[in-house]
């Protein structure tokens, strides 16, 4: 049985097994430079590789050190106890620290052995803190030597080690000495290594007694190669080896795949459960190896440039991922289930040339710069056998102003942005959170982003926030504190309440949204702290406070009809049901822009149609979807009706509970007698906003016929697409 290892994109070894050889092991020493490492069986002849264990083993950074022209790995080729008098056939853990297997190897006859007598010192030389390397002190207490001074410790690689040296492959030996006589005083052993008669050492090697020393160097061979330690003409006793090792280069030849790219594949195969044999380890190299349906750019790190997932069994939206191939010239989804619209990012690939969606269930709009570059023939688009598909703005165009109510939450100002997010995500579950600190991607998620939160250390925080000085809010979360940047702008620092029973798992959704997604109307998280039970989030800071305040009737300053409708045409299409869609969590800057905060409680879906089932609570009643109070059901036209409530409190002035002398009441049951009875609509309308008379009547109503679509039973509310169609014919009129 014959079959190759990679490391990675590189070739490792070489595993043969027989009949006489039936057992076989490869080690090599790695310096890693990602958080995962991939090792491939690669099938090679008739029979299929094995693996009886895989043993990862971290070793010190000062140890077994390449020189600076190259970072490849070192394979071990030998590592021998070169002077045992024991029987024993190996030393490993528990006497080397690194699980290290030290062999019992004397072929030179002519050598003498010597070990440290056990009765006259207790010193373990392996235990030396000078030492990185920590050789045991099994292997340590033995060295061979010559028997006199001017014998030379001589050896081959070939014939004496057995190594079949290959002609210009680099080499790295490692020469462990410790010197175990006592040469009275003033006397030294004094040596110097040659290889192939060229010494390695800048000066001769003196030896101190019970201090372990380790001698490097890297060679390329040009045939065998020959070794020579031996006294130099100062010394006072004959050369000694302990131990010795030797490793191999192995040489890199391919590059890995671009890291993004690498990431976006990842996480398309996860998210439409993507079961091809060959997709397996590096997608583009070695490209023998390349996964099936993709082709790649013969860069240094290679990029994606083709991808046929024609008849994958795809189902769901068309995943985000794909935004990030930005080599990708190809691009085949076609026979497929795939639904929902076709994403506007596929116009924003620069490079590509052939975008195939035909026999799918997508449905919609199709954006207008697909269909320019379609025009202009830059890209070759199909997608026919779409039933639903549309080419043109009115064709899917539906009136939802039917007036019947149902009751609880929603958002206006924008929140239609956050139900167009649509990010396909996978959970990682745990109990601790992985942060990058730094500026670089995050691949243990499935959308490959930029990460550019920074983490915060809690003096920090009390820096910024001038020890907790001022409060400028409260939640269930904890305490919300002003704070001011080294760069001199303010912040909003939200820390952490002991008391918080969801605060952990807010904090954790908070930011792995915000490491997702990015959108000028959603509150930007600057960075966070994660120091055990402190936790902390680091928010930009909006000078106007929450919308709430604002439609208080307490509020000295009323705001205006435009600018309670401020950002309304401002929407994306990709979703992520927020689950706590308040007025209180749209904040204003300080030019009332309205930007949505609080993602603590927020769930993504990879599918349109995705539900979840939840018997905890979430939410703020009066917001809360009625079918979601009542069995847990959550979709997203669960915010769909958050956003109902939130319209109907931006017309009235009203809380989403109102509360008077006669005790509280839901928006929607002080809104349905006034719609049953065909009142007036200014019966309904904030009278500060009367007393303006700054708005279109006829533009109120449609406002008003859009939150009571909204409010509907789950099944017959509007999709938040067509709510934002609906809504940008409001403005037309208000600005008319």
């Amino acid at each position: 049985m014959t079959f190759d290892i990679h490391l990675g994109v590189n070739l490792w070894d070489t595993v043969s097994l027989d009949s006489e050889s039936y057992w076989s092991f490869t080690e090599i020493i790695y310096t890693h430079t990602s958080d995962s490492i991939q090792i491939c069986l690669v099938k090679t002849g008739q029979s299929t590789p094995c693996i009886s264990s895989l043993e990862l083993r971290p070793l010190s950074s000062s140890v077994y050190a390449l020189n600076s022209t190259t970072n490849s790995p070192l394979l071990l080729y030998l590592r021998t106890d070169i002077a045992s008098l024991d029987a024993r056939e190996y030393v490993r853990y528990k006497d080397d620290v690194y699980d290290r297997i030290w062999r019992y190897d004397r072929d030179v006859d002519s050598w003498q052995s010597l070990e440290l007598d056990n009765y006259s010192t207790a010193i373990d030389i392996g235990s030396n803190k000078s030492d990185s390397y920590k050789v045991p002190s099994k292997v340590m207490r033995s060295v061979a030597t010559s028997q006199i001074v001017s014998d030379a410790l001589e050896f081959s690689y070939s014939s004496v080690l057995g190594i079949e040296v290959e002609n210009s492959s680099g080499y790295y030996t490692y020469f462990h000495f410790a010197e175990i006589e006592q040469l009275g005083v003033g006397k030294k052993r004094i040596i110097d290594i040659t290889l192939n008669s060229q010494s390695i050492l800048s000066e001769p090697l003196v030896l101190e007694y019970l201090k372990p020393v380790t001698v490097s160097s890297a060679y390329t061979a040009h045939g065998d190669i020959n070794v020579s330690i031996s006294a130099t003409s100062g010394s006072e006793a004959p050369p000694i080896l302990n131990a010795l090792e030797i490793y191999r280069f192995v040489p890199e030849i391919d590059f890995p795949t671009d890291a993004k790219d690498v990431c976006a594949i990842e996480d398309i195969k996860s998210a439409y459960q993507i079961t091809k044999l060959n997709w397996q380890g590096d997608p583009c190299r070695p490209t023998q190896f390349t996964w099936e349906g993709l082709n790649c750019t013969s860069h240094k790190n290679a990029r994606i440039k083709s991808l046929n997932l024609r008849s994958s069994k795809l189902s769901g939206q068309i995943n985000i991922s794909f935004s990030y191939f930005t080599e990708l010239e190809f691009l085949d989804l076609s026979d497929n289930e795939l639904e929902g619209p076709v994403p506007e990012f596929l116009a924003e690939l620069p490079k590509l040339k052939v975008l195939n969606l035909t026999k799918n269930k997508l449905s919609g709009l199709i954006p207008e710069a697909l269909l320019k570059k379609a025009d202009n023939k830059s890209l070759q688009l199909s997608v026919a056998d779409n039933p639903n598909l549309c080419k043109k703005y009115s064709c899917n165009k539906k009136n939802f102003f039917v007036p019947l109510i149902a009751s609880f939450p929603a958002l206006i100002v924008i929140l239609f942005i956050v139900l167009g997010f649509w990010i396909s995500k996978r959970r990682q579950k745990g109990p601790t959170l992985h942060i990058p600190t730094k500026d670089k991607l995050d691949c243990k998620k499935e959308v490959c982003l930029e990460s550019k939160q920074k983490a915060f250390s809690y003096s920090e925080i009390l820096n910024i926030t001038d020890n907790l000085k001022t409060i400028i809010g409260e939640g269930g979360f904890g305490k919300v504190y002003l704070g001011v940047l080294q760069d001199h702008t303010q912040a909003a620092v939200k820390l952490l309440s002991v008391s918080s029973t969801q605060g952990f798992k807010e904090f954790q959704s908070e930011v792995e949204l915000h490491r997702s997604i990015r959108h000028r109307n959603l509150v930007s998280l600057v960075g966070y702290c994660d120091e055990g039970e402190i936790k902390a989030l680091i928010y930009e800071y909006m000078a106007n406070g929450n919308l709430h305040r604002h439609l208080s009737k307490q509020h000295p300053n009323v705001l205006k009809w435009d600018e309670r409708l401020d950002y309304l045409h401002n929407g994306c299409k990709t979703a992520i049901v927020h689950r706590d869609l308040k007025t209180s969590n749209i904040l204003l800057d300080k030019w009332n822009h309205a930007k949505i905060s609080d993602f603590g409680l927020s769930r993504a879906f990879p599918n349109d149609d995705d539900s979840h089932i939840s018997t905890r609570p979430a939410g703020t009643p009066g917001y809360i979807d009625p079918e979601f109070h009542r069995v847990g059901y959550l979709n997203k036209k669960s915010d769909v009706y958050s956003l109902g409530i939130i319209l109907l409190e931006l017309m009235t002035g009203e809380a989403a509970i109102i509360v008077r002398d006669d005790g509280a009441i839901h928006i929607l049951e002080w809104v349905r007698p006034i719609v049953e009875r065909g009142d007036d609509i200014q019966n309904i309308v904030d009278s500060r906003l009367l007393q303006q008379g700054d708005f279109n009547v006829d533009s109120l109503r449609k406002v008003f016929e859009i939150a009571l679509c909204c409010t509907r039973v789950s099944a017959q509310r509007p999709d938040i697409s067509q709510v934002l169609l609906d809504l940008k014919d409001f403005l037309f009129l208000e600005n008319g």
